[in-house]
């Protein structure tokens, strides 16, 4: 699934590449996609005639400004938007085209078909789900260590769990969690209340510092994952503990380890991050 790193570079990208086009009309091949309204025809005509002002990102959601609307988009586990010239095939897989008056489409595709739209009015796509219960953004100034600690703190789960949460910060996902908690030398089974002020603030750091990084680099590819021109990113070739079972620690040597923490697979370093 994108994580923030790799739903930020298709932010950026995107700003690259439709801002200032207006839409023409809308082509929707999969209706369940379009989770608001619940009717696809609605949802084309209201975009019919927007122009894009802008793409911002809400965790590991897209928002797709236009003049008086804003699309939140989910891309899930293979989710990917892709520009194109309208004379170009289409993929059997794309199941959403937004048709620009100036002859090229924007294409949402999805292999695995659980991706996401809502369309709101500008500003109550905030206040509204899916996006009305979000944590803490990581790579925003509002995400200090003081905020930090009080979000994760005094949770009784285990540390990878509460990252995981997005609830409390939002869009770390689980690549990131582990690069994060290894950096920090934190074991992911840790219980969250128990860490100490120090443990909590070299935490926040590595979290900045390791999606920042990603983000840098452009994200990871780990299966499918492209940004908005067909480019794959680079940051899976600086992991230095995810997916990187029985292999020996960057740090120390010793072997790497692989368990299961909120039901997600977890790779830690058995010296370097102590329980």
């Amino acid at each position: 699934m994108p994580e923030l790193p790799e739903v930020e570079t298709v932010r950026r990208t995107l700003n690259q590449l439709i801002v200032g086009k207006t839409i023409d009309h809308v082509t929707v091949s999969l209706p369940r996609i379009i989770q608001r309204p619940d009717d696809i025809d609605a949802f084309a005509m209201e975009l019919a005639g927007h122009t894009v002002i802008g793409v911002e990102r809400r965790g590991k959601f897209l928002r797709i400004l236009l003049d008086g609307l804003v699309l939140v988009s989910h891309l899930r586990m293979e989710g990917r938007y892709g520009v194109y010239e309208q004379h170009e095939d289409v993929d059997k897989h794309t199941h959403v085209i937004f048709h620009f008056n100036d002859g090229t489409e924007l294409r949402y595709k999805d292999v695995r078909q659980f991706g996401t739209m809502h369309l709101f009015n500008a500003g109550e796509e905030l206040v509204s789900k899916p996006l009305l219960k979000l944590g803490l953004e990581p790579l925003d100034p509002a995400f200090t260590v003081t905020a930090f600690r009080e979000a994760v703190g005094k949770r009784t789960t285990k540390i990878k769990a509460v990252l995981l949460n997005q609830a409390y910060v939002v869009g770390i996902g689980n690549i990131y969690v582990d690069e994060a908690l290894f950096r920090a030398a934190i074991h992911p089974e840790t219980i969250a209340k128990t860490l100490t002020e120090a443990q909590l603030t070299v935490l926040h750091e590595a979290i900045v510092a390791t999606l920042q990084d990603a983000v840098n680099a452009g994200g990871s590819s780990i299966k499918s994952y492209v940004n908005g021109q067909g480019e794959m990113g680079m940051f899976q070739h600086q992991l230095k503990i995810y997916g990187r079972k029985s292999e020996p620690c960057t740090t120390c040597g010793t072997l790497i380890e692989k368990t299961v923490v909120g039901g997600r697979g977890t790779h830690f370093c058995p010296n370097c991050q102590l329980l």
